[in-house]
């Protein structure tokens, strides 16, 4: 492990290694110390300068997982570096979401955060559905004809007008106005017409589909007698984690505990719902 240099003494004695460069790390190096710098971490406090060190050092010895994770995206035409970027948003959430505790590695609870904040990326910012590079550009100028128009006889223009503004024929002309639409999607809560007395609705009102929320009713059902069963203690720990979304060391100052006791009673906790869960099935 030849980019690590002596480690510092932290106010706990523990030594963590002062790592020169942690993007150069080999990811069998970066694999054993990402592991030796959560088990830190989760003893350390938020917002001490400690606590930033490792954090950071987390971030950049697994620099590796996102760009491994961006190559899968490199010929969808964005610029590599704005999909490196986000997926290392993706890589922050998972470093703070991820608790030792599990026993699980880390690599398999990151790459779906950063594959995911990626997609979402893609989503928000690509067009709805494919279409072919030449109806995108005619999109632009179609755009541009549509308010230079609109502009000069203020209303809007006719397939023949933009046409003859465009030189392309009128069959050109409506295929870029439905490409058009592959831009941006519709919003479900966006207003449409009807015959009713309020003259509108939400697009949401006409579309009918599945609730997948459904297939969690039985879960529910089975999961609530359980946690009924638990003592007020126990349920209030759930709840804090779960419901109020707080850190184990912020419920670990609740209730004056530490927080490796936290990270212990919610495993404990969740170990004995799940086997309670697959009891009843």
């Amino acid at each position: 492990m030849t980019t690590a240099s002596v480690g510092t003494t932290t106010g706990s004695g523990t030594q963590l290694p002062q790592i020169a460069d942690p993007q150069r790390i080999a990811p069998q190096d970066a694999r054993e110390l990402t592991r030796m710098f959560f088990e830190r971490l989760a003893v350390l406090e938020e917002g001490t300068h400690e606590y930033q060190y490792a954090r950071n050092t987390l971030i950049e010895m697994n620099m590796s997982l996102v760009r491994f994770a961006a190559r899968r995206f490199r010929n969808s035409g964005q610029d590599m570096e704005d999909v490196v970027q986000v997926g290392t948003i993706g890589l922050i959430k998972a470093i703070d979401r991820f608790e030792i505790s599990r026993e699980l590695q880390f690599t398999s609870f990151a790459v779906p955060y950063i594959v995911g904040e990626i997609k979402r990326f893609f989503r928000d910012t690509s067009w709805s559905v494919h279409v072919p590079r030449r109806l995108q550009e005619a999109r632009v100028e179609l755009a541009k004809a549509n308010e230079e128009l609109r502009s000069r006889l203020g209303r809007s223009p006719r397939v023949s007008e933009l046409a003859a503004l465009m030189n392309l024929s009128e069959e050109e002309v409506v295929e870029a106005q439905i490409a058009a639409n592959g831009y941006h999607s519709t919003s479900l809560d966006a207003a449409v017409t009807h015959d009713t007395d309020d003259g509108e609705a939400a697009l949401s009102a006409f579309i009918g589909e599945e609730d997948g929320a459904l297939a969690l009713v039985e879960d529910f059902h089975a999961l609530a007698p359980l946690v009924a069963e638990l003592n007020e203690r126990d349920r209030r720990i759930l709840h804090l984690r779960f419901v109020e979304e707080r850190t184990q060391a912020q419920i670990g100052q609740e209730l004056g505990v530490s927080q490796m006791h936290v990270s212990r009673l919610v495993s404990r906790l969740l170990a004995r719902l799940r086997s309670g869960m697959l009891a009843t099935e």
